[in-house]
C-alpha cells in the first residue's frame, strides 16, 4: 500500500516520540501489505476498527494513541488522516476527518 502523504509518518514520529518504534512498525507493515478489503486489514491487526466510507483506526502503542487513515482499496492508497493521543482522537469525528 502507499501511505500518503509520504511525510506524515515522520512527522507525527517527531510530535510524539514515544510512539516512534510502534508507529513506525504499523508504516513497514501497511506498506508492505496489498490490502483489497478491510476483513485483510482485520485479520493482520486484530484491534483494529472498521469504519464507514473505508476508514479504520488502528490503536498504536497499546492504544495510547490511534491513527485514522482512509483506504481506497482498488488503487492501493492508505491516507492518513489524524494522528495523537487516544484524549485527542476522543475530541474528533474518525468518520468524517
Amino acid at each position: 500500500m502507499q501511505i500518503l502523504p509520504a511525510e506524515a509518518v515522520l512527522d507525527y514520529c517527531q510530535q510524539y516520540p514515544e510512539a516512534r518504534q510502534q508507529l513506525l512498525a504499523w508504516h513497514a507493515d501497511a506498506s508492505a501489505s496489498q490490502w483489497k478489503m478491510p476483513v485483510e486489514v482485520k485479520n493482520r491487526f486484530s484491534s483494529v476498527s472498521i469504519l464507514p466510507e473505508n476508514r479504520l483506526v488502528f490503536n498504536i502503542k497499546g492504544n495510547k494513541y490511534r491513527l485514522v487513515v482512509k483506504v481506497n482499496y482498488e488503487v492501493g492508497i492508505v491516507m492518513v488522516r489524524f494522528f495523537g493521543t487516544h484524549a485527542e482522537y476522543d475530541r474528533i469525528d474518525a468518520e468524517v476527518i
